[in-house]
């Protein structure tokens, strides 16, 4: 009954999901995503721009007649092995990324993994390592590498924005001085140099500040850790 009632309540949760993640999603946050994605995983989003082009046309509400889903076209059982749900956009672009990186590690070439990718590992290795002769698979490949070649040389603006936002951040994280920094500089006061009482400046009377009110004050702007 238990068991009953589970598998009752898991399909319905999967088929909210689905429900869910069927509206239309706008282009460009189909392509910033996978920019953002490509880049975390080491892949260039020229080349992941240029897969998710041919297989979706960025519409992640796309379903092919033989069950692949969303925006990388993937069957749900081969996400699932890897861990992802390809209802989701970002977990779907995380999966065909992924899928691509495994296949590319097993044959050693884009164009290889591009064949595995469409056609299977397996049928890349009955032909030798070559691209297997089906036209749907030898389309895909040279259709692929044309967009890539043109992304290039022409990349697409959510490249530019996603490259810009990232340099930005790593600019800003360079600009702020870490906790161990902070740290030392702390350790560098001696506490004996730091009084309770009052200053004069100019004739009037100014409270010292103390090294707890330092510390606490950099608490406050998450400039270093719990002491």
């Amino acid at each position: 009954m238990i068991r009953k009632t589970v598998l009752t309540i898991t399909a319905l949760l999967t088929m909210l999901c689905v429900n869910v993640q069927a509206e239309p999603i706008p282009e460009q946050v189909v392509k910033e995503t996978i920019v953002k994605h490509s880049i975390e995983m080491n892949i260039d989003p020229a080349l992941a721009l240029s897969i998710a082009k041919k297989e979706s046309g960025f519409k992640h509400e796309l379903k092919s007649p033989y069950g692949a889903v969303g925006v990388f076209q993937l069957l749900p059982s081969t996400a699932n092995k890897m861990g992802f749900n390809p209802y989701y956009l970002s977990e779907n672009i995380k999966a065909g990324l992924n899928y691509f990186k495994m296949m590319y590690k097993m044959f050693g070439s884009t164009e290889l993994a591009l064949a595995a990718y469409n056609a299977g590992p397996g049928n890349v290795k009955k032909f030798g390592g070559e691209i297997p002769p089906y036209a749907e698979t030898k389309r895909f490949v040279n259709q692929i590498m044309l967009e890539y070649d043109r992304q290039k040389v022409n990349p697409d603006p959510a490249i530019t924005k996603i490259k810009g936002l990232k340099n930005k951040q790593a600019s800003t994280a360079a600009a702020q001085p870490s906790s161990t920094t902070v740290k030392a500089s702390l350790a560098n006061v001696k506490k004996t140099d730091i009084k309770t009482d009052c200053i004069k400046h100019n004739n009037i009377a100014l409270p010292r500040i103390t090294i707890e009110d330092i510390k606490e004050l950099m608490v406050r702007n998450d400039l270093t850790e719990k002491y």
